[in-house]
C-alpha cells in the first residue's frame, strides 16, 4: 500500500490495505491472460454463487463483476486522486490472487506506482483503470456470457460514484476529487466517443416509507441481477417506483 493511503485505509477500510502486492508474493495466482479465459471466468463465477451455475449467466456475471470493482476501485481511485499516482493495471501483465469464493483477493503488480504527469483530462488520469483493466475484463465477460457492456459499465460507474462519495466524506481536500467528478459528468471522451461511465447515478427527491422526503440514490440502468432465481431488484434499481421499506429484506 502506498504510504500516503495508510491513514485512509484504517479501521473499517483496513481490508483495502493489501489489495496490491509485489509480483514475488508467494500466493498462487491466476495470470491476467488466463483470468480472461472463458473457462476461468466460468469457474470463478460458479465458485462465487454455485446455486446459480446453471442460471442465466448474464445476471451472474453482473453480480460477480461487482465484487471485482468493489475490491479494485478504492485503492486505485484514491491513489489517482489524492496522491496523483498511477498503478500498473494492464490486465495482461497482472496476476490475480482469488479467494475460496472465486473473488479477487489481491493483484500482483509487475512494478511500482508511477506519478501521473499532469493529466489534462480525467480520462488521462484514469486511463490505467478504464482502458488497461476494465475494458478487457468487460469485453471478456460480454463475449463469454452475452451480458450487455452497458450493464457492466453501469455497474462500474455505480461503484466509482459510491467510492467518490466515501472520499468526499473522509478527505479535507475536496478539490482533489474534481477529476473523479468530471469523469462521471462527461458524456463524451476527448476523442468524441461515448463515455461509458457517464452519469451512472441520479438522486431523486422522494417521500420514503417513514413519510420523510429525502434524496434516493437511484441507478440510471438496471444491473439485471433479478435474472437469477429468487433474486430481487437492488434497492437502487431504476425499475423501482420507490425505495424498499427498511423492514423489507434484500
Amino acid at each position: 500500500m502506498l504510504p500516503g493511503l495508510h491513514s485512509l485505509f484504517s479501521e473499517d477500510l483496513a481490508r483495502y490495505r493489501n489489495v496490491f502486492v509485489r509480483a514475488d508474493d508467494p500466493r498462487e495466482a491466476i495470470s491476467g491472460p488466463e483470468f480472461l479465459q472463458p473457462g476461468t471466468l466460468s469457474t470463478l463465477m460458479a465458485r462465487f454463487r454455485p446455486q446459480f451455475a446453471a442460471a442465466d449467466q448474464r445476471g451472474l456475471a453482473s453480480i460477480w463483476v461487482n465484487q471485482y470493482f468493489n475490491r479494485l476501485f478504492p485503492p486505485v481511485i484514491s491513489a489517482a486522486l489524492l496522491l496523483n499516482q498511477r498503478m500498473p493495471l494492464r490486465l495482461e501483465q497482472l496476476a490475480v490472487v482469488v479467494d475460496d469464493q472465486g473473488l479477487p483477493l489481491a493483484f500482483k503488480l509487475p512494478g511500482g506506482c508511477e506519478p501521473l504527469a499532469s493529466p489534462e483530462t480525467p480520462f488521462e488520469r484514469f486511463a490505467h483503470l478504464l482502458d488497461d483493466n476494465l475494458q478487457p475484463l468487460i469485453q471478456a465477460l460480454c463475449a463469454h456470457t452475452g451480458v450487455s457492456a452497458k450493464v457492466l459499465w453501469s455497474n462500474a460507474g455505480n461503484y466509482f460514484e459510491a467510492w467518490l462519495g466515501q472520499l468526499k466524506s473522509r478527505t479535507q481536500k475536496p478539490q482533489l476529487l474534481v477529476d473523479g467528478e468530471r469523469l462521471l459528468a462527461s458524456p463524451r471522451r476527448p476523442d468524441g466517443s461515448r463515455n461509458s461511465l457517464y452519469a451512472p447515478i441520479r438522486y431523486v427527491e422522494i417521500e420514503h416509507a417513514d413519510g420523510q422526503v429525502r434524496p434516493w440514490r437511484q441507478r440510471r440502468l438496471c444491473c439485471i441481477r433479478d435474472l437469477l432465481p429468487e433474486v430481487k431488484l437492488c434497492p437502487n434499481c431504476p425499475r423501482l417506483k420507490q425505495p424498499y421499506a427498511a423492514s423489507d429484506s434484500q
